[in-house]
């Protein structure tokens, strides 16, 4: 699974930029790189007013191939191939095997562009660029680099397309279990994008995850099945598969009693309560007689 993605996030078989795109990113970049060098000649021009003829012709021609060579091989090296000119096209410079550019490869590419662009106001680089089969200039061949398209027009994030309808439903005995999940992620990043790569790219990736899942699961695709039909199969039927897990009929829930407590569905239901009596009115209580005191003792005693 490593052959799909580079360990830069470079995607390999994308569609190779054409040369439309590839000449309005040039024309794009030359437009900022001669305002960045009238603006320095224009500096410079003020620095060495006090020099020969000589001397600023000098200067002039050394800021010339710093400002339309040097900075354009800095940028492709710093930004790993976008400039600001791709940037705008959604275009990038990559490796053969579509990885990072260096700096060698920028410095190629830099050298050859003043031959075949500047020099020929671009005749070789175009005439190269409609020779090639992937639409590589002079500069791009000797570097062993390619321009490819970031963005592709209508690309998002799309589900996993349906198989063919008569191969809906014919995978359904085959054991999945051991494919395992790193598997399932590449093959659903290749369907889903697709029709993004290259056609000959796209057949060859497809062929190798087919193999893969058919190694894992003992089942090769059944004869004149194409590959990517045969995975949108498999990847139809584990979808089918998930889905069936995750909406099958729950257990129903266990009552709960008063203050939420579960009770257990074998114990009897609890007795009803009887309503209380009524409590009776407290009859008013009397008031008691009032006692009237003792006479005091004085220790007389009557008589009998």
């Amino acid at each position: 699974m490593n052959g799909l993605v580079t360990g830069d996030a470079v995607v390999l078989g994308l569609r190779p930029a054409r040369l439309p795109s590839r000449a309005l990113a040039i024309l794009l970049d030359l437009a900022v790189y001669v305002t960045g060098y009238l603006l320095v000649l224009f500096a410079l021009v003020l620095a060495t007013a006090g020099l020969d003829e000589a001397a600023q012709a000098a200067v002039s021609v050394a800021t010339l191939l710093l400002v339309l060579v040097g900075v354009p091989i800095a940028v492709e090296t710093l930004t790993h191939g976008r400039s600001l000119g791709k940037l705008a096209c959604g275009l990038r410079v990559v490796r053969e095997d579509g990885g990072p550019i260096r700096f060698r490869h920028a410095m190629v590419r830099g050298a050859m562009g003043v031959v075949e662009l500047l020099m020929t106001f671009g005749t070789v680089a175009c005439t190269a660029s409609l020779v090639s089969e992937r639409g590589r200039r002079v500069g791009d061949v000797f570097a062993g680099t390619l321009v490819i398209r970031e963005r592709v027009p209508g690309a998002r994030v799309m589900p996993v397309p349906p198989p063919p309808p008569w191969l809906a439903g014919r995978f359904a005995g085959l054991d999945l279990s051991a494919v395992p999940e790193g598997l399932w992620l590449a093959i659903r990043q290749y369907l889903t994008r697709m029709n993004q790569l290259d056609p000959h790219t796209g057949a060859v990736m497809a062929a190798r995850l087919a193999d893969d899942v058919a190694a894992r699961t003992g089942a090769p695709a059944p004869p004149g099945v194409p590959a990517a039909a045969f995975l949108m199969a498999v990847v139809h039927e584990r979808q089918s598969r998930d889905a069936a897990r995750a909406f099958a009929a729950a257990p129903a829930p266990a009552p709960l009693a008063y203050g939420g407590m579960p009770v257990a569905p074998s114990a009897a239901p609890p007795a009803p309560v009887q309503p209380a009596q009524p409590v009776q009115p407290a009859q008013p209580v009397r008031p008691a007689a009032p006692v009237e005191p003792a006479p005091p003792a004085t220790g007389f005693a009557p008589p009998a």
